[in-house]
C-alpha cells in the first residue's frame, strides 16, 4: 500500500465531468467545509488529490429551451462568487499555458456545459460562451435540442442538425472540447464526420457489458479511438449493469473500453453530484484512488495506469486548448 500511495501521488489525475455547480446552488451546500451531503466540495476534491476536475454547468429541463442561457449565467455568477470566497486561488484552466501548470500538487478546474439549448440556436454564442471561460461543450442532454437527438431520442435515428454541424466546426476553431456523451447514435457518428479536433465522452460507459442507451457501442469506442479522443467512464450504476453495484463494476468498464478503443484513448468521468447513488467503495471523490490501486491490483503497468488517471484527457486539451 505504501508503494501504491508514493505512486498515486505522484500522478496527475483527471476527472472529465461532475455536476457540483448546479447540486452546490440547488442545495445550498459549502463548497470551502468537507461535508457528508453531496460527492464533492474543496476539502474532499483535495483529499481524493483530484488535480484537474472538469466542472460542468448542468442546465435542468424546465429551463429548456426558453430561458437555458439565463439559467447558465445565473449558475456562472454563482461561481463567481464562489471563486470571490476562496480561501486561496482557484485555478481554472483555459488555455495550453494553465494546463501546463496543473501538477500532481495542485487542484485546477476546467468549465464545460451539458446541453446546447443555451446557444439558444445562435452559433455565434460559442464565442461569447468562450470568452466567458467555458472551454468543453456536451451538446446535448437526453432529448432532443436545435443542435441534435439526445440519447432518449435514439429510435428517431436523428443526427447534427444544420445548427449543430455549424457549432461544432465553431469549437474546433476556437479550441472548446466536442463532448458526445448523452448524443443519439446518428449525431455521434455526424460528430465524428466532421470533426478535424479529438473528441470526449466526457462520462459515458460500455454497452457490450450494459446495453443502455448513454453507454457506447464497440463500435463507437473504435471511432473514439481512431479519433484520437477519450471516454471517461462514468461512475452511475444506472449504466454500470444490474443489481449490485460497485467498484469492480467501474473497472469492468474501464478495462472493456481499453480492451476495445487502447488504453491511451479511456479515463474517468465520474457524473458525481449528478447521480442519486454511487457504485459500492466510490462514494465521492476521496475514493478515486482506489480505482487507480484496483488497476495495479489487476496487474495493469504503473504507466498505463497513469494514462487512464488522467494522461489521457491532458493529452487531448494539449491538442484541443490554445
Amino acid at each position: 500500500m505504501t508503494s501504491y500511495k508514493k505512486f498515486y501521488g505522484n500522478t496527475i489525475v483527471v476527472d472529465g465531468h461532475c455536476d457540483s455547480v448546479l447540486e452546490l446552488y440547488k442545495n445550498e451546500r459549502s463548497f470551502w467545509k468537507k461535508g457528508v451531503q453531496g460527492h464533492l466540495d474543496w476539502p474532499r476534491l483535495k483529499e481524493g488529490k483530484v488535480n484537474l476536475q472538469f466542472l460542468a454547468f448542468y442546465i435542468e429541463s424546465e429551463y429548456k429551451p426558453a430561458g437555458a442561457l439565463a439559467r447558465l449565467l445565473e449558475l456562472l455568477a454563482f461561481f463567481r462568487k464562489l471563486q470571490e470566497e476562496a480561501p486561496e486561488k482557484l485555478q481554472i484552466v483555459l488555455s495550453k499555458k494553465d494546463l501546463a501548470a496543473v501538477s500532481y500538487s495542485n487542484n485546477s478546474f476546467l468549465l464545460t456545459i451539458e446541453g446546447g439549448e443555451v446557444l439558444e440556436g445562435k452559433t455565434s454564442l460559442i464565442r461569447i460562451l468562450y470568452e466567458l471561460g467555458f472551454r468543453c461543450l456536451t451538446l446535448t442532454w437526453n432529448q432532443r435540442n436545435a443542435l441534435a437527438d439526445g440519447a432518449w431520442e435514439n429510435l428517431s435515428r436523428g443526427g447534427l442538425t444544420r445548427h449543430g454541424i455549424d457549432v461544432v466546426k465553431e469549437m474546433n476553431k476556437l479550441g472548446m472540447l466536442v463532448d458526445v456523451s448523452h448524443l443519439a447514435d446518428a449525431g455521434f457518428w455526424d460528430v465524428l464526420s466532421i470533426t478535424n479536433k479529438p473528441i470526449v465522452a466526457s462520462h459515458s460507459c460500455c454497452r457490450t457489458i450494459y446495453d443502455h442507451p448513454r453507454n457506447l457501442s464497440d463500435e463507437q469506442l473504435v471511432a473514439i479511438k481512431n479519433n484520437n479522443g477519450v471516454i471517461g467512464i462514468n461512475f452511475y450504476p444506472g449504466f454500470l449493469g444490474a443489481g449490485k453495484t460497485t467498484i469492480d463494476c467501474v473497472i469492468n468498464h474501464l478495462e472493456h473500453a481499453a480492451s476495445i478503443a487502447g488504453v491511451d484513448h479511456v479515463g474517468l468521468g465520474s457524473d458525481y453530484d449528478g447521480i442519486n447513488s454511487t457504485p459500492e467503495g466510490l462514494e465521492d471523490v476521496t475514493k478515486i484512488p482506489y480505482i487507480a490501486e484496483k488497476l495495479l491490483i489487476r496487474g495493469w503497468k504503473e504507466h498505463e495506469v497513469e494514462k487512464i488517471m488522467g494522461g489521457n484527457y491532458l493529452r487531448v486539451l494539449f491538442e484541443i486548448l490554445p
